[in-house]
């Protein structure tokens, strides 16, 4: 379902990625793991085209993203790739319904219908009461709920979540951890996760290690 072919990236004289290959498949939670500087987060910043490789080849769905450029790019991220970060990224003017209503407006899907869609999620993720609610009057744990709301509205082929537990106390990030699981039961969905949280990481169906660049 992604597939990627030898990815290279240098930032200067600094070579990040040395030819990294990995195929991930539906309805699988992958975690990639290691220390700090190994390239984890850059290489799912390309696989998300939120950086462009210096060399290699992204396939999704049978796209080749990496011969995508501008508009066309933008479109290809919105409507088949969501995103989790560690430090949730919501627009503090907007409530928690119209973050997660913002990329399926940016994809013109009609109003009504992404509304719609967001409160399901928002309720499914036991967000119901706190959907007219602004970022600053939701703790941590809700506000990643309303994050993984944003990355489902557009029925992504696959979410990337960087760090996304990194910023959680234990309570909260054991229960984003059932949330994801939960999701890959309810719509087959897929994660590529970076993750330093070891627990996230063991159970999940595999654990990618890297290092220096490199898939060991």
């Amino acid at each position: 379902m992604l597939t990627c072919t030898q990815i290279t990236k240098r930032y200067g004289s600094l070579e990040v990625l040395k030819g990294v290959d990995l195929q991930i498949e539906k309805g699988e939670i992958v975690s990639l793991v290691g220390s700090s500087g190994a390239g984890k987060s850059t290489l799912l910043h390309i696989l998300g085209t939120l950086d462009e490789a210096d060399g290699g080849q992204v396939w999704l769905n049978n796209s080749q993203i990496s011969e995508l450029k501008g508009n066309q790019l933008a479109a290809f991220r919105n409507r088949h790739i969501g995103f989790v970060f560690q430090f949730h990224h919501l627009l503090p003017e907007f409530t928690a319904l119209e973050n997660v209503c913002i990329p399926g407006w940016l994809g013109n899907r009609k109003k009504k219908e992404v509304e719609e869609r967001a409160k399901e999620l928002l309720q499914l993720l036991g967000m119901g009461n706190r959907m007219e609610n602004k970022p600053s009057q939701l703790s941590g744990g809700e506000q990643q709920r309303v994050a993984v709301a944003r990355a489902l509205i557009n029925n992504p082929a696959i979410i990337m979540a960087d760090e996304p537990t990194g910023n959680l106390d234990s309570a909260h990030a054991t229960e984003l951890h059932q949330l994801f699981f939960d999701l890959r039961k309810q719509f087959n969905q897929t994660f590529l996760i970076v993750t330093h949280n070891e627990e996230l990481a063991a159970q999940c169906d595999r654990t990618i290690h890297m290092k220096d660049g490199r898939i060991i």
